[in-house]
């Protein structure tokens, strides 16, 4: 009764300190300690929030933003502005934020090898490439059996050097985000082995769109921005294949339950009235040290749109509130304890109390 008590008690204060909106405008005042719209939905989120932090906006004035990726060796951020056609760099020292490529082919997601090459997906070239120390590039994909890629959207590599991504298709639904033309596969998720062999590994979800592996490697996440608007979950076989799909959470609205116990509409997470019933859903998520899946929630208004936080149970158990959907994010740092979020216009940064699973 006290956890269910304290669960309600969390939820009313995040409504209140709701009502005044927010200013992430550069001379918007301090925030407040701990930061309001990192919330608690079950007690074991706690260890999670670093208590004297804030949500920063580092920067906005964006057209659509996706595709964190964090540099270790060079310690920077990447990300995409798709409709731009540009790919961005944040410079964590002095919060410089500027071009890092134009003409991008209206890139999306992106990572880093372990040698710490950049690797892209292009929409407009409907192709995978990676960007050599040399500056040249290198065409990793742009067919399968022959036919075009539909538009490659979000990518990831396991330790054995082989690139996993997805090919929804978005990028060639018109001109705003890539080039209009027809899809001549199947929406689905792809491996590019080392060799430079290209294997379907499944094409079960509608609209397969972010990806991430567990800690160990032995699960993979697959974010459906289809009508099901789920996560799905894999076992992982040898590195390579993987076995049946299942649903790991349902993102569309509706009622959810926490690790406490407590069930409640999910379109009122933090207590404030906002999307109906099937509104929202994910984009980009990844793994944290612990197993959990910090995924961005966008399209459901305030109170939804940003990051949730589920357990590896499938159990939401936090989300950190933004005022703009969330696309796309990363574990960046030294420490991989920055979590990157890109949203819409604007990109944000919070510090956790964690670690992301991988680099990217």
């Amino acid at each position: 009764m006290n956890t269910r008590r304290s669960f309600l008690t969390t939820l009313a204060a995040s409504s209140a300190s709701a009502l005044m909106a927010r200013d992430y405008g550069p001379n918007a005042s301090p925030s407040l300690y701990p930061d309001p719209d990192i919330v608690a939905l079950d007690p074991s989120f706690g260890k999670y929030i670093q208590g004297n932090t804030p949500i920063r906006r580092l920067h906005t004035g964006l057209l659509w933003a996706e595709g964190t990726a964090w540099n270790g060796s060079g310690n920077y951020l990447v990300w995409s502005d798709i409709p731009d056609n540009v790919q961005m760099r944040y410079l964590p020292e002095d919060g410089h934020v500027s071009v890092l490529r134009s003409n991008s082919n209206n890139s999306n997601g992106n990572t880093f090898d372990a040698h710490g090459r950049q690797l892209s997906c292009e929409h407009g070239t409907r192709r995978v490439v990676r960007y050599e120390l040399d500056g040249k590039v290198t065409v990793l994909a742009d067919k399968f059996e022959g036919k075009p890629l539909n538009a490659p959207n979000d990518l990831v590599v396991h330790p054995d050097g082989g690139v996993w991504f997805t090919d929804p298709g978005y990028g060639s639904l018109g001109d705003y985000e890539g080039n209009k033309g027809t899809l001549e596969l199947k929406e689905a998720v792809y491996r590019i082995d080392p060799s430079g062999k290209i294997e379907k590994v499944c094409d079960d979800a509608d609209k397969p769109n972010g990806l991430c592996f567990s800690p160990d490697y032995q699960k993979f996440y697959l974010v459906d921005t289809g009508k099901p608007g789920n996560i799905l979950v894999y076992d992982v076989a040898d590195g390579k294949k993987l076995g049946k799909a299942k649903e790991f959470v349902k993102m569309k609205a509706g009622w959810v339950k926490v690790p406490s116990g407590a069930i409640f509409r999910s379109d009122k997470l933090s207590g404030i009235a906002a999307p109906p019933i099937n509104a929202g859903g994910s984009d980009g998520i990844r793994c944290d040290v612990d197993g959990n899946v910090w995924s961005t929630a966008g399209w459901g208004g305030d109170g939804y749109n940003g990051v949730h936080v589920f357990n590896p149970e499938g159990l939401i158990i936090g989300q950190i509130k933004l005022p703009e959907t969330g696309a796309n994010l990363c574990f960046g740092g030294p420490k991989r304890n920055r979590l990157f979020i890109a949203a819409s216009q604007s990109l944000y940064s919070v510090y956790v109390n964690t670690s992301g699973a991988h680099w990217c």
